[in-house]
């Protein structure tokens, strides 16, 4: 009886699991784009790759100081902006020839601006064209880091084939309309893609405008007392809250340690085999009636890394996006997240210390207030797209009204990265 328990335990973990991020898929993109098709056919696009952390920072010689002031007084643009009708490119070959002709002075451009924005060309207005554009850059895509549990569709490509492309669907679901998505790099667990590239193929009636900030300039802004903190202590996220063991505490007391142990072990094995996130998972209480939950905990890790290419410190920590504090905040002037399953009593993520204490409300405050400072809204029309280093550049978006058709693709690099390494970057 109890093996059995366990075994249906296991499998609806794993399949609570692909329900937690299956939210975040959308509705087909009619008109230029196909119908969405299963995430497991893009067998022929490579993993996503392993996040690269750079070399730690040290606070002993207040490294972090002097690496913050230098950050301040940086003087590029960010972001970049290429308008076509600067450019006298009417026809679709001679933005093509335009892109492969400049392709490595735009990935120049994605490092040093940390995004790059592409506006009035009309080759990204259908999903080929967008194709086309990437491919002439050079951009080698790769999976969505959460590929295995069909977080997020890809989108068919044209022809008799219907073959899936690498282009995924961006956030556009009716029910998440009003959920103001917080500022982010994309990374799960230990995989983060090096760059990625979002195109509008409809735009919203109203709002639903893509956010873009700086990593550098947040880095920089964040107060010295509560950069040293958090570096020193490391950060760590709570990604998913398995709110199912109410149950055990109706069992003999002598039995619950024994059991709770088992079903902890299982659920691990099952979350763990799907994504690389080798999560820890943590008994709490919670929830409206403060029932026995499983927090899922992924490990600690730096809230600033050293970029691949140039070296340059940049934010990477999600808290804008995490933090449950900021969140519930935000609730308070978009209204309550509408979704469409049980998704929301699962997909509860938060942010904490490395060392698992709670991060201040002052402080969650403040990266806040730094966080907000620095986001821009860009507002794109169809065909218009942004280039962005995913370590360097937070991406987030905007509530909205109406019919949202936007996509992505993400990359686990490009032609002419190696050759890019062996430059002096200076910062």
């Amino acid at each position: 009886m109890k093996l059995t328990l366990l075994a249906l335990f296991g499998v609806g973990i794993v399949s609570g699991f692909s329900n937690v991020v299956r939210f975040r898929s959308s509705v087909s993109l009619k008109s230029s784009v196909a119908p969405v098709a299963p995430i497991e056919d893009t067998v022929a696009t490579p993993l996503s790759p392993l996040t690269i952390w750079g070399n730690e920072l040290n606070n002993e010689v207040n490294e972090i100081k002097e690496l913050q002031k230098k950050s301040q007084s940086s003087t590029y643009t960010f972001p970049l902006t290429i308008d076509c009708t600067d450019l006298d490119l009417p026809t679709e070959e001679a933005q093509l020839n335009y892109l492969s002709t400049n392709s490595l002075k735009i990935k120049d451009s994605m490092i040093l601006h940390g995004a790059v924005i592409f506006r009035n060309f009309s080759l990204m207005s259908t999903q080929p064209g967008f194709i086309k554009f990437y491919e002439t850059l050079g951009m080698l895509p790769c999976l969505d880091p959460l590929h295995s549990v069909s977080a997020r569709p890809t989108i068919e490509g044209d022809g008799p084939t219907k073959k899936p492309s690498a282009v995924y669907e961006a956030v556009n679901k009716e029910s998440r309309k009003n959920f103001f998505i917080g500022m982010h790099n994309e990374f799960v667990g230990t995989r983060a893609p090096r760059a990625a590239a979002f195109v509008c193929f409809k735009k919203a009636e109203k709002g639903g405008e893509f956010l873009i900030a700086d990593g550098r300039k947040i880095f920089a802004d964040v107060k010295e007392d509560v950069m040293e903190r958090l570096y020193k202590r490391s950060i760590r996220y709570s990604v998913m809250e398995l709110p199912f063991f109410g149950w055990v505490d109706n069992l003999p007391e002598v039995v619950r340690p024994g059991l709770m142990g088992a079903l902890k072990g299982l659920a691990s094995f099952a979350i763990n085999s799907k994504v690389d996130f080798s999560v820890e998972l943590l008994e709490q209480q919670g929830g409206y009636d403060n029932t026995r939950l499983l927090q899922a905990r992924a490990p600690p890790q730096p809230p600033v890394v050293k970029h691949p290419v140039s070296g340059e410190p940049t934010w990477f920590c999600n808290v804008h996006s995490h933090s449950s504090k900021l969140r519930k905040e935000r609730e308070e002037i978009y209204g309550k997240e509408k979704f469409e399953d049980g998704a929301s009593r699962i997909n509860k993520s938060d942010m904490f210390f490395g060392d698992d204490g709670d991060i201040s409300d002052e402080d969650l405050k403040h990266l806040d207030e730094v966080t907000n400072d620095n986001i821009q809204y860009v507002e794109m029309n169809e065909g218009d797209v942004v280039l962005l280093d995913n370590y360097k550049t937070m991406h987030g978006r905007n509530v909205f009204d109406g019919t949202r058709k936007h996509g992505v693709c993400w990359f686990g690099g490009w032609e002419g990265e190696e050759e890019q390494k062996k430059r002096e970057w200076t910062f």
